[in-house]
């Protein structure tokens, strides 16, 4: 299976017909019917590593101030208490729990329901330990590299660049953001996993587009779990809103 970090953005990508959600239905045509799913989200941060383990996740509203009809969007896949076995026994019991509280939320669901709109194929969640340091994110995505050869399609779901305090609802992309979106990409055609991972040495620019970094964790598994000399592909590169970098990158 390929790996994919998707760009999620403003949640009402999940309803509204737009470049994004056309560019990550187009994605999905070009991807083999996954056995399951398992996505890491920017929103699960934990005190530690969890994978849901529940046979049926709910899907998680965990946002405010939008239309009724994005709270009423359910996403109900079926859960694989079996994969998260699969995957506490990759990682080891010491670094990742099962969860059952969790569920999916917006940085799972409402890509899925836009990429595989028939919610039947089990998916899970794994949480970002936000106790840990950049290069354990990074090394954790490259001890679940088998699930690839296993039918799993592993997807990354934040931003690049996110820093929502100095967002403006607009169509527009600040130079600063600008700046670091186009490193990042250079620095992943060029296979320079360190640069991305230390991201605080790469000055001010940087360190606006990173901000609370937990939007940018997610690349961090992806790179891990991509294999040496693969192709990569692209299929949205857009700064939206000042400070939303909506790039989305498919190795594989």
């Amino acid at each position: 299976m390929p790996v994919l970090f998707v760009g999620h953005g403003n949640p009402m990508n999940a309803i509204e017909e737009n470049e994004f959600s056309l560019a990550w239905q187009e994605a999905a045509s070009h991807i083999p019917q996954p056995e399951a799913i398992l996505c890491v989200s920017a929103h699960w941060e934990a005190q530690g590593s969890l994978v849901t383990a529940m046979q049926q996740p709910r899907t998680i509203h965990d946002f405010y101030g939008f239309p009724r009809e994005l709270f009423a969007k359910l996403y109900p896949a079926p859960g694989s208490p079996e994969l998260a076995q699969r995957v506490i026994q990759l990682l080891g019991e010491s670094r990742v729990k099962p969860d059952s509280s969790w569920g999916l939320d917006h940085g799972t669901w409402s890509v899925l329901c836009r990429m595989f709109p028939k919610p039947n194929i089990p998916v899970l969640q794994l949480s970002l330990d936000r106790t840990q340091e950049n290069e354990y994110h990074y090394q954790l995505g490259g001890a679940l590299r088998q699930l690839r050869h296993e039918g799993v399609l592993v997807i990354g779901s934040g931003n690049l660049v996110h820093n929502l305090r100095l967002m403006v609802w607009q169509d527009t992309a600040f130079d600063w953001a600008v700046e670091y979106d186009e490193k990042v990409k250079q620095w992943l055609l060029e296979g320079d996993d360190e640069s991305i991972i230390h991201y605080e040495m790469h000055g001010k620019a940087a360190m606006l587009s990173v901000n609370s970094a937990e939007h940018y964790l997610p690349l961090l598994y992806v790179l891990g779990l991509k294999e040496a000399n693969e192709p990569i592909h692209f299929f949205a590169d857009k700064i939206w809103g000042g400070s939303i970098s909506m790039r989305c990158v498919r190795f594989g």
